[in-house]
């Protein structure tokens, strides 16, 4: 679907669905979910990373840029296979999992063991079709999909150790030391290897199923990768590391008005002269991986192209960080003369200076707006509205602020006062006016967070920037919390603003697997 044709669409991340195993995932669940979004109107579905998760449980630090979240694969599938049997599937028996809330620490191990339960039936009971289909898969993704297995298997095999404290062979990839470990860990590396055919298989699936009902997924690729992950480890001659293999700059966010510190993420930064030397081959791979998931794909951090401020690693914080120049537009066009056009919609919130404005213009890629960013100024805010321009993806919140009721509640009284002025609106119908603002504006994409179309506060927010932990990337909801109104209203409003069908809305249906599934 093309991205500059007017549209509406949900953020959810898979994870926060509705479902018996303790985490939303790519089964039954999701297939009902774009259901529901079919009948309410909506055209996409957005998501996070997609990638395994890292510390604090955040998708945005990932152990790899490649690889699909274990997490994320459905248990059902596998069972209807017969490599898990159905007893199997039953929650845990000390009361089960939280319906609203994803228990990190318990569902991890509960759900792993689960896949490893059924990577045993596969390899016990598997026809030869899905023997050689997993094979085939292997042979395809090899260029990521060898490295990624043999790094969780050596980081199991080092008690989860950060990979530059492994034994001096295999941090520098000696390779001798490879070849024994890929002998060593076989088994071990044959069932990451399997996650990985089990994730894409019921990806593929779910895509399509929502492509034949109008559906579109939006994926998310955050522009760093973390230090301890495959990619570094796979290639740390693309990245700034010493001898040790230790960051010497690390990424961040310069100080601002909302911390005089900056922000000190700690990615290791890339060095983008190896990469351009290499015609920007490891980008274009990743581009590739992502949009074989998803139809288009919004890039975190986007102004990070144009320039992007670099930390000394030694430092405790941002401040003595500097802007240095990105790649800018040769790494998009080594890409798009790879991939054909590239549907991006970009990140380009926060310090944005005039290059990045140009950069995202020249490529022409949607950039974004944020209502609850709108009102602490005056009517010439950019992000009001009337002044937006049609190339705009424009969303009543993030997976990173506030839910737009959160935000009402804690905003300033000149915010509040403008808000209820310019939406029309109190505090019973904010998120529906708000919602009707985002839809009726000019923006050729309107996307709200599932949160904000259920009018719900601060506790439901996905995650808040600067902490750790619970409970970031958690929330999931029900479909008790839904019922048989937001579907209807968001269908009309779709259809009265011009960016879904008008069509007569009932009641959601059962959840029902897709039937490639």
């Amino acid at each position: 679907m093309e991205l500059n044709r007017r549209a509406a669409g949900v953020l959810l991340h898979p994870t926060s669905l509705p479902g018996p195993h303790g985490i939303g995932d790519l089964g039954p669940g999701a297939a009902h979910f774009v259901d529901w979004l079919a009948r309410a109107g909506q055209r996409w579905w957005q998501w996070l990373p997609t990638t395994p998760i890292g510390p604090g449980d955040s998708p945005y630090q990932s152990v790899s840029a490649f690889a699909g979240s274990p997490l994320m694969v459905a248990l059902e599938p596998l069972a209807a296979r017969g490599w898990l049997a159905s007893g199997a599937l039953t929650a845990p028996p000390d009361g089960g999992f939280d319906r609203l809330r994803v228990d990190f620490d318990r569902v991890v191990p509960w759900r792993m063991a689960r896949l490893r339960e059924a990577f045993d039936g596969f390899r016990a009971r598997a026809d030869a079709v899905d023997r050689a289909a997993c094979d085939a898969h292997a042979a395809a993704e090899a260029g990521w999909l060898d490295d990624y297995a043999l790094f969780m298997a050596l980081e199991a095999a080092h008690a989860g150790r950060p990979w530059w404290r492994w034994p001096r062979a295999l941090a520098a990839r000696e390779p001798g030391a490879i070849e024994r470990a890929r002998r060593e860990h076989a088994a071990e590396i044959a069932f990451w290897r399997w996650v990985q055919w089990c994730f894409d298989v019921q990806c593929d699936a779910l895509r399509a199923y929502a492509r034949e009902r109008g559906v579109a997924i939006m994926g998310d690729l955050p522009i760093f990768v973390a230090h301890h992950g495959a990619d570094c480890w796979a290639r740390p001659d693309l990245y700034a590391l010493d001898a040790d293999f230790q960051p010497t700059v690390v990424a961040g966010a310069p100080p601002d008005t909302l911390g005089p510190d900056g922000q000190r993420w700690g990615n290791p930064m890339y060095r983008w002269d190896r990469m351009a030397a290499e015609g920007w081959a490891w980008w274009t791979a990743r581009l590739r991986r992502m949009l074989r998931h998803a139809d288009a794909v919004r890039i975190d951090h986007f102004r990070g192209f144009a320039a992007y401020w670099e930390i000394p690693a030694d430092a405790p914080d941002a401040r003595r960080g500097r802007w240095r120049p990105g790649p800018g537009r040769a790494l998009f066009d080594a890409a798009s003369a790879a991939l054909g056009p590239l549907p991006i919609v970009a990140e380009d919130l926060g310090f944005i200076t005039p290059d990045v404005h140009a950069l995202r213009e020249a490529l022409g890629y949607p950039g974004m707006k944020v209502l609850q960013y709108a009102f602490g100024g005056d009517a010439t805010h950019e992000y009001l509205p009337h002044n937006f321009e049609p190339r705009t993806a424009v969303y009543t919140g993030t997976h990173d602020t506030d839910t737009i009721v959160g935000w009402w509640r804690a905003a300033s009284e000149p915010e509040r006062r403008f808000a209820a002025t310019y939406l029309a609106c109190g505090d019973a119908d904010l998120h529906w006016a708000a919602i009707r603002a985002a839809y009726e504006s000019v923006a050729a994409l309107a996307m709200v967070p599932m949160q904000d179309l259920l009018g719900l506060g601060s506790e439901h927010r996905m995650n808040t920037p600067g902490t750790l932990g619970p409970p970031n990337w958690g929330w999931r909801f029900d479909w008790d919390m839904v019922g048989p109104e937001p579907a209807r209203v968001l269908a009309l409003l779709a259809a009265a603003s011009g960016r879904g069908p008008f069509d007569p809305i009932g009641p959601p249906r059962p959840p029902q697997p897709p039937a490639s599934y």
